[in-house]
């Protein structure tokens, strides 16, 4: 279990040298877990040992929103100040993506539409 868990901080490393060498505006987590996934992908399959450290690592993942939530509560007056538009930002933002996603749907889903069984019935006579 040891091994997964190096293997998984590594990845994290590695995306955190990465992102801070190139100057990427990229987490380097995220870049850590795009070369996990690559590194999965290539093997074919999850290791036991990966498995058992990353189940592991998610049944505490309430744990690591304790900082982030202290975080905010050391700046609740700057969240206060700023409530107004911040509010708004989360409308906006909320309101662009369900309008992204639902043309994106669209888009993907054109040309794959079908009449319904019962139409072609009706339409011979």
């Amino acid at each position: 279990m040891l091994a997964a868990v190096t293997a998984i901080f590594a990845c994290q490393l590695a995306g955190e040298s990465i992102a801070a060498a190139l100057g990427l505006p990229l987490p380097g987590p995220v870049l850590g877990m795009v070369f996990l996934f690559a590194f999965l992908v290539l093997r074919g399959a999850v290791p036991e040992a990966l498995e058992r450290a990353s189940s592991s690592l998610l049944s505490h993942l309430t744990l690591l929103f304790v900082p982030a939530s202290v975080g905010v509560m050391v700046h609740v007056g700057r969240i206060e100040k700023d409530i107004v538009v911040i509010l708004a930002a989360i409308v906006v933002s909320t309101f662009a993506t369900m309008i992204a996603a639902g043309w994106t749907l669209q888009a993907l889903t054109r040309g794959s539409r079908k009449p319904p069984a019962d139409a072609a019935v009706e339409a011979q006579p």
